[in-house]
């Protein structure tokens, strides 16, 4: 009962949080690359989500730098690299639930371990010392018929 309030808890956390599994990226050179015409590696990384067909500069690159690079759309656009990207953030969160699982087993196997080697050195001692005393016994029975001779 208590791992299903736990699991529900933890849905209820992540499905909260917005998390997007479609995205346009965009890598632009800095707009002061553009109108200074110098050579600049400085790159903006541009994120939005928006529609495929809109995954472009129009679409996403020139309404939040227009007011910059206005008038220099045509030698600003084509240095931008736009991909339009799909991840499925289930499958990312089936296999980080299963890792934690898979962790929380284990660590649940070693405390048991941890538990039952105390009793497993008792017997390997108790055997041990049993082992030895019927060792001295067959000794003294060897010397002792060595004695008598």
């Amino acid at each position: 009962m208590m791992k299903v309030f736990i699991l529900f808890l933890h849905f209820t956390y992540v499905l909260s949080q917005s998390y997007e599994d479609r995205r346009c990226r965009c890598v632009c050179p800095s707009p002061a690359a553009v109108l200074n015409s110098t050579l600049s590696t400085d790159r903006k990384l541009f994120i939005a989500n928006v529609h495929p067909s809109k995954c472009n500069c129009d679409g996403v690159i020139l309404p939040r730098v227009g007011d910059e690079v206005k008038g220099h759309e045509q030698e600003f656009c084509p240095r931008c690299e736009c991909k339009y990207e799909t991840r499925n953030t289930t499958v990312i969160m089936v296999v980080v639930i299963m890792v934690l699982w898979l962790l929380m087993l284990l660590s649940v196997y070693m405390g048991f371990l941890m538990c039952l080697d105390p009793l497993i050195k008792k017997k390997k001692a108790k055997y041990h010392r049993e082992q030895i005393l019927s060792d001295e016994a067959c000794n003294l029975l060897v010397h002792g018929d060595d004695a008598e001779d």
